[in-house]
């Protein structure tokens, strides 16, 4: 049973993997970015901090108007950078020219080494980061307070995410492209063993032919090991069955002519049962002949060339029969097997059609496809009595006879039902439009083959 493409499985596990791997890049390189512009605006904040401390010290006033800095972020209002001096009672004696009808925030806590920090929003809304350093100038004791516009750093890693997950996205889609491109590549291989395996069972090739990565070549080997293996299997099999057989015909013949020159009660049923040996005895030979036929890989024939045959021959053999044939189109598939098997097979059925029929016998081709495959259709069907469903069930038994004064052995349909199993086609015995029985032959098909086919009779 098929369960899905090999090559579809790496890719859509390749492809989910690269979801997942991608996302995470994402989201990783978000983080990095994120980190690296908190680390800078904290090392400016910093600076800033020690640049305002120096010129407090410098000047020895906290509201000398050299106590500036020079980043114009600071003179724009609402900029959310924001410095100031005070005291510890939240005097102001120095501020930036952004400070312009707001309050800075304040702090809590204790410092830590003469320092402290804190992310606040001002009157504005705008997240900033604080830093807050104490610098003592005798007798008093300041506070320098300096912000930084943290919403900028959070809009600029919100549209550094975007940009990323758009560029992350088309790297992804050009690594499924190539996944998929990779995957079919690396199924080329099994593509190759699988058309050499075809070319087998089509009878274009005996062994699996070709070059084969390391990965698969022990399977190319052994399925030609099977093959082997197969044959000789078929031809063990063949041969004991046909020694026993040959075996078997000296000692039954011998009987039959002893009971054959005795009179009585005894002699008869020796005789009868001697007979039946022998039919029986003659019938597997037939069959390890069948055995030897079909076990050789690569044959196909003509359905059409054959039932057109069989069909001419058939209306020689029974004049007052008529026998339909209805003829196929050109494109009907050739059946994958030897030429004599599909004789015998159409050969028994078409002769008992015409045995029991009332004079009339259809004969139609068609070619049967499923999800499975096209299989060959030989369709037979007749006029005469029919089969009832329990019948139908008697008849395919091994020398089964309905009617004992109708000459034949019973086992026609025996061989064609061991032949059809064979080839892995199917037999089905149903009610015909004509009111008798109808025969459906399902047999495997090959390509059809470059033979001119000839004209209907």
């Amino acid at each position: 049973m098929r369960k899905g493409s090999i090559a579809a499985s790496l890719f859509w596990l390749s492809a989910g993997w690269l979801v997942v791997a991608l996302v995470a890049t994402g989201f990783l390189l978000t983080d990095l970015y994120s980190r690296a512009l908190d680390r800078s605006l904290s090392d400016t904040l910093d600076f800033h901090l020690e640049t305002l401390a120096g010129d407090l010290l410098e000047a020895g006033d906290p509201s000398s108007p050299d106590i500036v800095l020079s980043d114009p972020r600071f003179e724009r209002p609402r900029s959310g950078w924001y410095w100031a001096i005070r005291d510890a009672d939240g005097k102001l004696y120095n501020l930036s020219t952004s400070v312009v009808g707001i309050g800075l925030p304040v702090i809590s806590g204790a410092f830590s080494g003469g320092r402290r920090t804190a992310i606040l929003d001002d009157a504005f809304g705008t997240r900033m980061r604080v830093v807050e350093r104490s610098v003592t100038l005798a007798p008093n004791t300041y506070q320098i307070v300096v912000t930084g516009n943290l919403s900028e750093i959070l809009d600029l890693v919100g549209n550094f995410r975007g940009q990323a997950f758009i560029v992350l996205g088309a790297v992804g889609v050009m690594l499924a492209i190539m996944s998929a491109i990779v995957a079919r590549f690396a199924m080329r291989p099994i593509d190759r063993l699988s058309a050499a395996v075809e070319r087998v069972r089509e009878g274009d090739s005996v062994t699996v032919t070709g070059t084969y990565p390391r990965e698969i070549a022990p399977l190319a080997e052994e399925v030609n090991e099977l093959l082997r293996s197969n044959a000789q299997i078929i031809e063990r099999a063949r041969n004991q069955v046909g020694n026993l057989a040959h075996g078997l015909k000296t000692p039954i013949a011998v009987l039959r002519n002893e009971a054959a020159n005795k009179k009585g009660a005894l002699a008869d049923v020796v005789v009868s049962e001697t007979e039946k040996m022998s039919t029986m005895v003659a019938t597997y030979l037939e069959r390890a002949r069948l055995a030897a036929r079909t076990s050789v890989v690569g044959k196909k024939a003509d359905a059409t060339m054959i039932m057109l045959r069989l069909t001419r021959v058939m209306r020689k053999i029974n004049p007052d029969c008529t026998i339909a044939f209805q003829r196929p189109d050109a494109s009907l598939p050739w059946f994958r097997g030897d030429e004599a098997d599909l004789e015998e097979m159409a050969g028994n059925l078409l002769d008992n059609a015409c045995k029991w029929s009332k004079g009339q016998v259809g004969v139609r081709l068609d070619a049967e496809r499923s999800n499975t495959g096209t299989m060959l259709l030989i369709r037979i069907d007749d006029n005469g009595p029919g089969l009832s469903e329990a019948d139908v069930e008697k008849v395919l038994r091994r020398g089964v006879r309905l009617d004992e004064k109708t000459p034949g052995s019973g086992l026609g349909l025996d061989i064609v039902k061991e032949l059809v199993d064979v080839y892995g086609g199917s037999l089905a015995l149903k009610r015909s439009a004509l009111g008798g029985l109808l025969v459906e032959l399902r047999l495997p098909t090959a390509r059809l083959g470059a033979m001119a086919r000839p004209n209907a009779a």
